[in-house]
């Protein structure tokens, strides 16, 4: 299992000054920090940032669903914490588009977004298909001709997408199921020979980084420790995070300790079963992910008081368990993502659905039946979690990398403050 603790700043607040930024390097090395920095996001190559006809709409469409995501039918993109209006007082925002692709073992995910106000952008456009490109990677160590064709597919429509709208600057990423597969090189020279689209593998840390990133919003001031994980289809990434007097813009910064399991729902769910997932299976898989967190070398977490400390799950499995817990009639990602769940309500769901068969899950409406075998795997990782770091309470994300991608990028190229400056100069 690839593991890295100790990270450090790796990225700098915005307007920080020169003199602020010398004494934080002077004194890195007495904050009882260890190892190697994140590594910084990697710039978009000129054939990434080539632009093409513009078309922009500016509004907040439902997320596209196709082919194998019919399942997740009525997921929307609107992403509540991140939009904002299009004119601020008597300051129109300039149509400056931002693209962020996100190709995972099981998903294949794209955000077309427009900065707003500080912090914040609104959604242009989405995508996301279930294409499951990792199945039956753990056995054979390749990708399978079906799940490249199924995930190509996908992939020409968010070409497609892409094409249609001027973008300012994109990054396009793959993670685990390419990371791990002898032939996710190859796979990825197809991509560009048959989609026009380059991605670039990125390692275990920046992944956990970029999910840090996308989360951001839903830590409040008033918390100190947070342990944020990702779980994914073929690894799942757990971030911990330490906020001290001194907040930086960036919480990324503030990470103290880091992991990525070799495990995600897609390969646990076939190692073990998930259709017919009994308690004794559920908890062979619990053990397994146990195990792996058992060499995971980080300090407990001390909580003072109420408030300071909770979880982050960002994941389809942490937004199934709170899509269930409130009874959606149809997924609704407007009234899932930034849900607080007691751990007796987390502990409830999880009972649920494990007391259900394989049928009644694939007939929940916020599971359907191309999640129904992955579901429980996704609880047993969570369940793992839990036990290693016990919390009152979970704030579940439906965000994640695609919106880490975006801030990054925007925050990189100061859009917010140049926002902020013209506004200035129109009010004066």
């Amino acid at each position: 299992m690839e593991q890295t603790q100790a990270v450090g700043n790796a990225a700098r607040s915005e307007g920080e000054s020169a003199p602020s930024r010398r004494n934080r390097r002077k004194h890195r090395g007495k904050r009882g920090l260890q190892g190697r920095p994140l590594t910084a996001a990697k710039p978009s190559s000129p054939q990434q940032e080539s632009r093409a006809e513009e078309t922009a709409r500016i509004s907040v469409p439902r997320e596209t669903q196709n082919g194998a995501a019919a399942g997740r039918k009525g997921r929307q993109d609107s992403h509540p914490g991140f939009q904002g209006d299009r004119q601020a007082g008597d300051y129109t925002w300039p149509e400056e588009l931002y693209a962020a692709l996100d190709l995972g073992t099981n998903n294949c995910r794209l955000l077309i977004a427009q900065p707003t106000r500080p912090g914040q952008f609104r959604v242009v456009d989405a995508f996301s298909r279930i294409v499951r490109l990792g199945e039956g990677l753990a056995a054979s160590g390749r990708l399978s001709d079906e799940a490249m064709e199924r995930a190509i597919e996908a992939l020409r429509i968010c070409a497609s997408k892409l094409r249609n709208r001027e973008i300012r600057r994109m990054r396009l990423i793959a993670t685990e199921a390419c990371r791990q597969a002898v032939n996710g090189e190859e796979f990825l020279s197809r991509v560009v020979a048959e989609t026009g689209l380059e991605l670039e593998i990125i390692d275990r840390e920046t992944e956990a980084r970029l999910a840090v990133s996308g989360c951001s919003s839903l830590v409040g001031r008033e918390t100190r420790s947070v342990v944020l994980f990702d779980i994914g289809g073929g690894s799942s990434e757990i971030a911990v995070i330490r906020i001290g007097d001194n907040r930086f813009s960036r919480l990324a910064n503030h990470i103290t300790h880091w992991t990525s399991l070799p495990v995600g729902v897609v390969t646990l769910s076939e190692r073990h079963g998930g259709r017919d997932v009994t308690p004794e299976v559920f908890e062979g898989m619990v053990r397994e992910v146990e195990g792996m967190l058992v060499s995971f070398d980080c300090p407990e977490i001390e909580i003072a008081q109420t408030g300071d400390f909770h979880l982050i799950g960002t994941s389809g499995t942490v937004t199934t368990l709170a899509g269930v817990h409130l009874d959606l009639p149809r997924y609704d990602r407007r009234r899932v993502d930034g849900i607080w769940l007691s751990d007796d309500e987390v502990s409830a769901m999880q009972a649920k659905l494990l007391s259900w068969d394989f049928e009644s899950r694939a007939a929940n409406p916020c599971i359907g039946p191309d999640r129904a075998d992955l579901v429980l795997a996704g609880c047993a990782i969570l369940e793992a979690i839990r036990r290693r770091w016990p919390s009152p309470r979970m704030r579940v994300a439906d965000r994640g990398l695609r919106e880490g991608l975006l801030t990054d990028m925007m925050a990189d190229d100061g859009v917010w403050r140049r926002n902020r400056n013209r506004r200035g100069q129109r009010a004066r």
